[in-house]
């Protein structure tokens, strides 16, 4: 692992967060069920300004991953135009994402810039990358093409 690796992963540790805490997926961070956000709803946060859980009842799938909604509006709203809803880089987090990693986006650290939604990993996560969100979306961006593909666990060299 070389030093640039080790240290950011060495940041994501010190939040508690070990390669356990990577996500199942690969392009699109879902669990092992294939349950993208935690079962959140990705239009609340749109419609609502804030996380919200989705009614396991109220589901749609979209590539290969199954989002929960919170009403059969929110759901109608996403199939009309899955991408306006989706979460930057399948859910991972973002700061994440800007280093070259794929670590899981909590759900409950989140905003949304220029029309799109991005998840953080945790509270500290998300406040250094607030610190700099057009330079870190920039850095994501150009590694996402990289990354996106790859699994989580292969990037920290595990």
């Amino acid at each position: 692992m070389n030093m640039f690796k080790t240290v950011v992963s060495a940041a994501f540790v010190s939040v508690g967060l070990a390669t356990s805490a990577l996500a199942a997926g690969v392009e699109i961070n879902a669990s092992s069920t294939g349950l993208a956000l935690q079962g959140y709803d990705p239009v609340a946060y749109f419609t609502e300004g804030a996380p919200t859980k989705g009614d396991w009842q109220i589901t749609t799938t979209y590539d290969d991953a199954t989002y929960r909604f919170a009403s059969k509006e929110h759901k109608e709203l996403f199939e009309a135009d899955p991408q306006a809803y989706l979460p930057a880089y399948g859910g991972y987090c973002a700061f994440g994402a800007a280093m070259g990693f794929k670590f899981d986006g909590d759900p409950s650290y989140w905003r949304i810039v220029d029309d799109k939604l991005y998840l953080n990993l945790s509270q500290s996560i998300q406040q250094r990358w607030e610190g700099d969100i057009p330079g870190f979306i920039t850095q994501a961006d150009g590694n996402w093409t990289n990354i996106a593909l790859e699994d989580p666990a292969a990037l920290l060299g595990q």
